[in-house]
């Protein structure tokens, strides 16, 4: 399919706007993940705690930013010819392109220079490893088959551990597990709606097959369920009581991408009901077992 050809000019005063759009605020959220660790360790009571935590998560969401714009920079005109891609601020032409890669470059760079004000050398170690990490996803091992959802899942990894070595905590075996298998169950459900679509989004979807992608979404969702049962159980009872939601969680993610979603995973923790009660009932038990 040709590409599409942006427009020719942009209008006087969206820049700022199709670069803070470039930027994908949407999945901010997934920042949040830095909390997960000082919140499973009890240390959220204290305003110390929230204070590093929000500038961790403020890093991450800098760093993810950068890396996205950067990118979007190098996968301009296969986004030109995706079916809605081609909407994206630089595929577009919203966003010049010049512009669009230096700040994507100020951006990675800026972060784990920012953390050393934080004065923990374990948290810059982190937070450069990331900026290391999806910078060597964006260039190289998003199209190495496998490598890929691993990368992906490392990302999250990696955000868990910055939270937990934000506020001094360890990380436990089964807490690492749950988060990769978590991350490993977003990205093959993503794979896979890509998979169905119409357009070709990226190298390694010509290797994977439908019935492999469905055969590991399921895998992995049962070996997340089987790890936080585990670790729940050897927790308080309202640690135990929120493996039905977890369940219920799970089930959920499964049927919206049996259904055709996933594509976009942000977008189905933002719009589905369900599955955001779900995840309020699991947060507030949880929540009742560390701090009664």
């Amino acid at each position: 399919m040709p590409g599409r050809v942006p427009s020719a000019t942009t209008a006087r005063g969206t820049v700022p706007s199709a670069l803070l759009r470039a930027c994908r605020p949407r999945q901010w959220p997934k920042n949040l993940l830095v909390l997960a660790a000082p919140a499973a360790a009890g240390t959220l009571s204290e305003p110390s705690a929230w204070s590093v935590c929000g500038a961790v998560v403020a890093l991450f969401c800098l760093a993810a930013s950068g890396t996205y714009l950067l990118n979007d920079v190098r996968d301009v005109e296969s986004d030109r010819a995706h079916e809605r891609k081609h909407r994206r601020p630089i595929a577009s032409g919203a966003l010049p392109l010049p512009l669009a890669l230096v700040s994507g470059a100020a951006m990675t760079v800026t972060a784990p220079l920012s953390s050393l004000l934080l004065d923990d050398p374990v948290l810059t170690a982190i937070v450069t490893g990331y900026v290391a990490l999806t910078a060597a996803y964006t260039f190289l091992l998003k199209n190495i088959v496998l490598v890929d959802l691993v990368s992906v899942a490392g990302c999250h990894v990696l955000r868990a551990a910055a939270g937990a070595a934000a506020v001094g905590v360890p990380m436990s075996g089964w807490f690492v597990l749950v988060v990769a298998m978590g991350a490993l169950l977003l990205v093959s459900g993503k794979r896979e709606a890509e998979h169905r679509g119409s357009t070709p989004v990226r190298r390694t979807l010509g290797v994977y097959t439908a019935s492999f992608l469905t055969g590991l979404r399921i895998a992995v969702s049962a070996v997340l369920v089987v790890t936080y049962c585990l670790w729940a159980l050897s927790q308080s009872p309202w640690h135990a009581a929120s493996a039905v939601p977890l369940f219920a969680c799970t089930l959920r993610y499964n049927m919206l991408v049996d259904r055709g979603a996933g594509e976009e995973p942000e977008e189905i923790a933002l719009r589905d009901r369900p599955l955001q009660t779900a995840l309020v009932v699991l947060i507030a038990l949880v929540g009742m077992g560390i701090y009664p």
